[in-house]
């Protein structure tokens, strides 16, 4: 099996797996917005729960996962099974070790913590002292989060995708879960999410253990730490706790400039952030987990063309995806809140302004998908300083456009910072990955662009058609509004599809290939 063909099925099976997650999470905000609108409380907790969504990004998701997955697979493929479990003992003693000092300190630093990043609170009685009982409440889910981390890695080093991938959902399901039965029965009825977050965290972490378990695979506690390839996964993490967590850093930049914004900004935010994330959770996440393995055995076997071609097939697929995503979340923006939020305590004027923030953040989805796709080159050959200089100076960018941009259009500014920032960010990160290893033979990508142009106007065309059929300010009529919104997503990503593979777009011909090949296995 090809390099390609793996890294396409990986990012199938992971693909599926995180949009039933995606489906859970929007079913999760909508039942959030519902229950507390946007305002008050939902401002504290999206705040509160920003700090162990970064630390999750620093810990878990990010520099574990670039400095364990090189190694552990470098280690698995060359040294075997069983000098790959020792390993993971290893990783995982230590990791226990300092999730429990992050933990506590965490806990315990909470009020510095919540009065760094959410000051524009303290001028809201009441609202800084809710976030920080909200943070430690969830604090602990930076723990549990960071260990289902090195078990995906581990897991998916040895080829299983889909269970890691369905984690999320538990986690979703638990805060609509606890949301619904809980909130009414607190004094602080906002708490009932807070519980929702480790209670899912914890079902997250339990339901990988069977896999586990199949696979062969006892985890023990081994405290050797001064083992050769622990200490370079150590060394690896280290300088990648920044340049991994670009995205979330900004995050947390805008978050804090939006404390000092109007009542709701910050919920306006999140919610379109959450929506900006359902296309980026499903296909480039999974795309990008899916190709670290293939990069990481190319690295190790020093072969740069096929890691410099694993590179383009992973921007070719986020260049054929995330182009017709942007557009239908700039075109989609005010129904799919019309159709999915409006209503109880989310009325017109929230409607309106979270559709701004999403319209503002969807340029920025090829931009993320590039960085997503770069940064672990980048980690494949175990080089996690230079993505440090780029987070650094993509900070500052984001933070003076921040600054600039709040003032004349408030929360629709620091969403345009980001997506500015996005940009920044890809393009630095292309460039010196470049004069790393040679020309990455990406002008071979402008011949799909050309074709992929007309096929996405003719596509804006018929979803911008269809959605002016009705009125979406008015709440109710959910039945006829999901049939236009869904006809006009349906149908404009069918005409996509249908031009693509009439101008013979390679990656669209090859997907059609794939699935005739899979509909004749089947009927065989």
């Amino acid at each position: 099996m090809s390099e390609n063909v793996k890294i396409s099925k990986a990012t199938g099976i992971m693909g599926l797996a995180t949009g039933l997650s995606r489906v859970a999470g929007l079913a999760r905000d909508i039942v959030v917005a519902s229950l507390f609108g946007a305002g008050f409380a939902t401002d504290a907790f999206f705040m509160a729960f920003t700090i162990p969504n970064l630390l999750r990004r620093f810990f878990a998701e990010g520099s574990l996962t670039a400095s364990f997955v090189p190694t552990y697979s470098e280690v698995y493929h060359l040294q075997g099974e069983e000098e790959a479990d020792r390993i993971a003992n290893i990783c995982w003693t230590l990791l226990l070790l300092t999730m429990a000092a992050v933990t506590l300190l965490g806990i315990v630093g909470s009020p510095l913590l919540v009065g760094g990043i959410a000051s524009g609170f303290g001028a809201v009685e009441g609202k800084l002292a809710l976030t920080n009982t909200l943070n430690m409440v969830m604090f602990p889910y930076i723990a549990l989060v960071s260990m289902l981390s090195l078990l995906t890695g581990i897991l998916n080093v040895r080829g299983h995708f889909f269970l890691p991938s369905l984690s999320p959902l538990f986690l979703n399901l638990s805060m609509i879960l606890c949301g619904w039965f809980l909130s009414s029965r607190l004094g602080i009825p906002i708490l009932s999410l807070a519980i929702g977050v480790l209670i899912g965290g914890v079902l997250q972490l339990l339901i990988q253990y069977p896999v586990l378990r199949r696979m062969g695979i006892r985890l023990r506690l081994d405290f050797n730490f001064r083992d050769a390839a622990v200490m370079k996964i150590a060394r690896l993490m280290l300088p990648g706790i920044a340049g991994v967590a670009i995205y979330q850093i900004n995050v947390v930049v805008t978050r804090l400039l939006a404390s000092y914004l109007p009542e709701g900004s910050v919920s306006y935010l999140y919610y379109g952030q959450r929506l900006f994330e359902f296309p980026q959770g499903i296909f480039i996440v999974s795309l990008a987990q899916a190709v670290l393995p293939s990069m990481s055995r190319q690295a190790s076997r020093d072969d740069m063309e096929g890691l410099r071609s694993s590179l383009r097939f992973a921007l070719s697929l986020i260049l054929l995806v995330t182009l017709p995503a942007m557009i239908g979340l700039v075109l989609c923006a005010t129904p799919i809140f019309s159709l999915f939020f409006m209503g109880g305590a989310f009325g017109v004027e929230e409607v309106e302004k979270t559709a701004m923030a999403l319209a503002a953040y969807a340029p920025g989805l090829l931009f993320v998908g590039i960085s997503r796709v770069v940064v672990p080159t980048f980690y494949a050959l175990k080089n996690t300083r230079t993505p440090v200089w780029i987070a650094f100076w993509t900070l500052l960018v984001n933070a003076l456009l921040g600054i600039l941009l709040m003032g004349p259009f408030a929360h629709l500014g620091l969403a345009m910072a980001l997506t500015l920032s996005s940009v920044f960010n890809s393009i630095a990160l292309v460039w010196a990955l470049r004069s790393k290893i040679g020309p990455l033979g990406l002008t071979a990508l402008l011949s799909s662009l050309v074709k992929l142009v007309p096929a996405a106007v003719l596509m804006a065309l018929f979803v911008q058609g269809t959605l002016g059929l009705i009125e979406w300010d008015l709440e109710g009529h959910k039945i006829l509004k999901g049939m236009v919104l869904g006809g006009a997503v349906l149908g404009g990503g069918g005409i996509y599809a249908l031009i693509c593979w009439l101008l013979r777009v390679p990656e669209a011909t090859d997907a059609a290939a794939l699935v005739r090949k899979k509909l004749f296995r089947r009927r065989e």
